[in-house]
């Protein structure tokens, strides 16, 4: 039987492909805008991780905001994007930007947004 309190995959390598598998399955099925919307708890703190190289409205110079490697704030969702995914309205150092769910991380591991962001990321980058 499964825990479904407990992620079958745990992002980290240690999954088995049959558990992947079906959690892949289940997310193809997921509105994500809706189901984010219903499992976030907003505003919360991402880590910028990835640049999309088409994205590339928050290059600045060194120091500006949004860069990778940056701690920010989620404080809502802007749109869906066919290419980019789901945009989030984001906030840092009193700026508002918007970027790409899939480029942020939800730190720490044991924050209640962690999982939900985590399986978006993983579902997008496969899809």
């Amino acid at each position: 039987m499964i825990n479904h309190d407990k992620p079958l995959w745990d992002g980290d390598g240690e999954e088995s492909e049959d558990a992947f598998d079906l959690k892949y399955d289940e997310w193809e099925q997921r509105d994500w805008m809706t189901w984010l919307a219903d499992n976030l708890v907003f505003p919360f703190k991402v880590v910028r991780q990835e640049d999309m190289d088409d994205f590339d409205s928050h290059q600045g110079p060194a120091g500006s905001p949004f860069q990778v490697g940056h701690t920010m704030e989620i404080v809502g969702f802007d749109e869906e994007d066919e290419m980019m995914g789901i945009i989030v309205e984001t906030k840092e150092k009193g700026q508002i930007g918007h970027l790409p769910l899939a480029d942020l991380e939800v730190k720490p591991k044991t924050d209640k947004n962690y999982w939900p962001v985590r399986e978006y990321v993983v579902w997008f980058a496969n899809r």
